[in-house]
């Protein structure tokens, strides 16, 4: 516990973290993409039409993860906002804030691709199902973060005032999954347990396997990417970032 403790306080340091993210943000978006090339592969070659919904159901391979996404990303962004609150860890106020358009962006591609599932399937576009506008209060929730955190000159004020928006709308994410349970919904119930057996048969669940893997990859990759340049953003003028700048430059 010792040695994971002083890891995460070595990490934590700016000009640490720097090289962290340098070398494990290729390894993650390269995770990522080959992930996702073999699960939407296996989406679209593999997986047999659904016997109700026929093709349209494929679409499940993309909605399905980028809904995982965006509540996932929102406890993760929460989750660094309550530490950046309590302990001011810099590095923590960085993180949270870099996940908010990260989740933005997923929880975006999870309305779209719903809106386009459901017009043949529910034969609408858009529905006020509490599923489907919980889900785009989420969307609101991150904008706010990204609008507040923008409004703010100074970097530190800000991120404290973001995130504190993000630790309230943490509240809409029980809501966002328990939504199917709590109200008579026109939005389909859970198909897949962690625990217990599963509502999908298990030759279609590989691919949506592999894309979820490919998505929590490409998230780790963003947000590493996004949180280095605002923490060389933060931290210009000190030393340690031009050396930093210049390595790179020497092996451009």
């Amino acid at each position: 516990m010792n040695r994971l403790i002083l890891w995460f306080n070595q990490t934590g340091s700016p000009p640490n973290f720097d090289r962290f993210a340098a070398r494990w943000t290729p390894w993650a978006f390269a995770i990522a993409l080959v992930s996702l090339a073999i699960g939407l592969y296996g989406a679209l070659f593999e997986v047999p039409a659904d016997y109700k919904q026929g093709e349209s159901f494929r679409i499940l391979y993309i909605h399905v993860p980028a809904a995982w996404m965006s509540l996932f990303i929102f406890v993760v962004m929460a989750a660094q906002a309550i530490i950046a609150l309590v302990w001011r860890i810099k590095l923590c106020e960085i993180l949270a804030m870099a996940c908010a358009p990260i989740g933005a962006a997923f929880t975006l591609i999870t309305l779209a691709s719903g809106s386009i599932w459901g017009k043949p399937t529910w034969g609408t576009w858009w529905t006020w199902d509490p599923r489907l506008t919980s889900e785009l209060v989420l969307l609101f929730l991150y904008l706010g973060v990204i609008g507040l955190y923008n409004a703010i000159e100074d970097r530190r004020a800000a991120a404290r005032a973001a995130a504190f928006l993000a630790v309230i709308g943490l509240v809409n994410v029980p809501i966002v999954h328990f939504a199917v349970n709590w109200w008579n919904t026109l939005h389909q119930g859970e198909t897949i347990r962690l625990i217990g057996p599963s509502k999908m048969d298990p030759s279609m669940m590989w691919p949506l396997l592999a894309t979820a893997l490919g998505t929590k990859a490409w998230f780790v990759g963003s947000l590493l990417q996004r949180a280095r340049v605002m923490n060389l953003e933060q931290e210009t003028g000190k030393a340690w970032v031009g050396q930093a700048m210049g390595d790179a430059s020497r092996e451009d």
